[in-house]
Formats: C-alpha cells, structure tokens, sequence
C-alpha cells in the first residue's frame, strides 16, 4: 500500500497549519530582527556622529593648543632676539662713534672697525638662527661636495679660533662625498658647533673638524679641549632657548639637531667635565655618493627627501 494514500485528508490540513505557524513565526522573528539590526545600525551610526565629532573637536582643541604653544614660543623669540641684538648693537655703536675721533690712530682706527664688524657679524647670526628657527628646516637636494662645505666653514671659523690663541684642525677622510641636501642648512649646523667649541676653549686649546665615513654615514665631527658639560646640563642641550652663555640665544643645538633629521640624519655628543667635549653629526649614505662609487637612483633620494618633509 502507497503510505501517502493512507494518510488522513485531515492529518494533512493539521500538518500544513503547524507549517504555516512556523513559518508566520519565522517571518515575525525575522521582521523583529530586522527591526533590532536597523536600530543598532541607526545607534551604531549616532555613536560614529559623536565619535567622529568628539575626534574634530579634540583636533581643534589640539591645533588651537599648538597655535597658542607656537604663539608663545615666538613671543619668547623675539624678547630673547631683542635682549640678544641690543648688546651688540650697543657695542657696534660705541666702536663707531669711536671712529669719528679725527686723532684716532690708524691702529685703534683699524681695531675698532675690526670690532665692529665681529658685532654685526653676531648681528647676522642671530637673526639668521631665529629666521631658520621660524621657518623650519627642510631637506633640499642641492648636490653639495662635502670638502666644500669643510672649507666653508673653516674660512669663516678659523680666524676667530685663531684671535683668541686656539688651534684649528680639519681633517677630511671623506673620499669626496656628495650631499643632496640645503647646503645653506649645513653650513650653519657646522658653523653653530664650531662657534660653540670655540668659546668652549680658552687660549691654547683646540678644535677640531673632521668628515668620515663609517658604518654606511657620512660623519661630521666637532671636537674641542674645553672644560667639558656637566651632566645635568647635558640633558637639556638641544633644548630651544637653553643656553648656558649670556650672549647666547639657546637655538644653536635645537637648529642642529632639526638639520639633522630634516636630512634623515641624527646628532649626538659625548663630554666629560676636563676632558673636552665632541658633537657628531650622522647623514645616511642615502643622500651622498662617493667618488668612484655609482650615483643614486634618483628617485631614492626623492622617497627619502619626501619622508623627511612629512
């Protein structure tokens, strides 16, 4: 016997209703669903709005911060470049009216106008640290021959060193390197140490420049036999404005250290109190190229210069 054949008319209206329920009951739970996934994605939604606008309003707070912290930082800059320039200036001033005496001798004549040319070249050091110091620095891709950069810098430090009774040594191991970077930017990194190291010392002493390669770097060293850096002072060196000179701006070592890293680079130093102090300034070989070696790609040297923009 067919088993669909025995079964009752009314067995099967029974079996189609408790079909039609479960299935009335799962287009409910369904619907219900449907309905608690559309209110969690409308909370879901809300929470996104006020996340995303908490997040906006903490940008904003954290800009106008850094605007305030900026507009600080320049009033503090430009009461320390007035404080800064009115004592040579008022140096610069009294050597001249020195000048206009008609019975000046032609060697105190010629030694004041040296004098006034030493302050208002101080002059121009201190307003071009605070005007990089304002505008930041960035990587440049300026080919710059290592040896000239050494040259540089010695033609403008050495005479100074020398006035005041030091030794001044170069010392160039760097098998004509090539930099792409802002040759004006490493000069006066260069400059800033050698200023430092030359007031370091008293008459006598030395210092030293000196260019190497080492470890895939290109090493800029600066070295003096002054009295060396206390510990405590050590900490706060490339701090802007900490200075421990009167006449000092407290950039020189904070513009340093930006030159550095705008150029992929780092500084460091090493000083012991009697024993001298050394700052070494470290620029990957990406951004040089050695004489007899093959040049960069030169799209490296753009990844590079990009990443150290952002």
């Amino acid at each position: 016997m067919n088993p669909v054949n025995s079964l009752d008319p009314q067995q099967l209206q029974q079996a189609f209703q408790v079909f039609n329920m479960a299935s009335s009951e799962l287009c409910l739970a369904y619907a219900e669903l449907r309905q608690q996934a559309l209110g969690l994605t409308h909370e879901l939604a809300l929470a996104n709005g006020e996340l995303q606008r908490q997040f906006e309003q903490r940008e904003a707070q954290r800009a106008s911060l850094q605007r305030r912290e900026r507009l600080a930082a320049m009033g503090e800059m430009a009461a320390r470049l007035a404080h800064q320039l009115r004592t040579p200036l008022a140096t610069a001033l009294l050597y001249s009216a020195q000048l206009g005496q008609p019975a000046l001798p032609a060697a105190e004549r010629a030694r004041f106008a040296g004098k006034i040319v030493e302050r208002l070249r101080h002059l121009e050091r201190l307003i071009e640290d605070m005007l990089l110091f304002v505008r930041g620095v960035r990587a440049g891709s300026e080919p710059v021959a290592v040896s000239e950069l050494l040259r540089e810098a010695c033609s403008t430090m050495e005479p100074q060193a020398l006035a005041r009774g030091l030794m001044f040594e170069v010392k160039d191991e760097c098998r004509g390197c090539m930099l792409r970077a802002d040759r004006q930017a490493l000069v006066g990194a260069l400059l800033n140490l050698l200023e430092n190291a030359v007031q370091a010392c008293t008459a006598g002493g030395r210092v030293r420049l000196a260019a190497g390669v080492a470890h895939a770097e290109l090493v800029l060293s600066v070295s003096d036999s002054g009295a060396g850096i206390a510990s405590e002072v050590r900490a706060r060196l490339f701090e802007p404005f900490f200075t421990t000179r009167s006449g000092g701006t407290g950039l020189g070592l904070a513009i340093v250290r930006a030159v550095a890293e705008a150029h992929g680079g780092s500084v460091g130093m090493s000083s012991a109190p009697g024993a001298g102090s050394e700052f070494t300034l470290r620029l990957p070989l990406a951004h040089a190229a050695i004489a007899g070696q093959p040049a960069l790609r030169q799209g490296v040297v753009d990844d590079i210069a990009a990443a150290a923009d952002r």
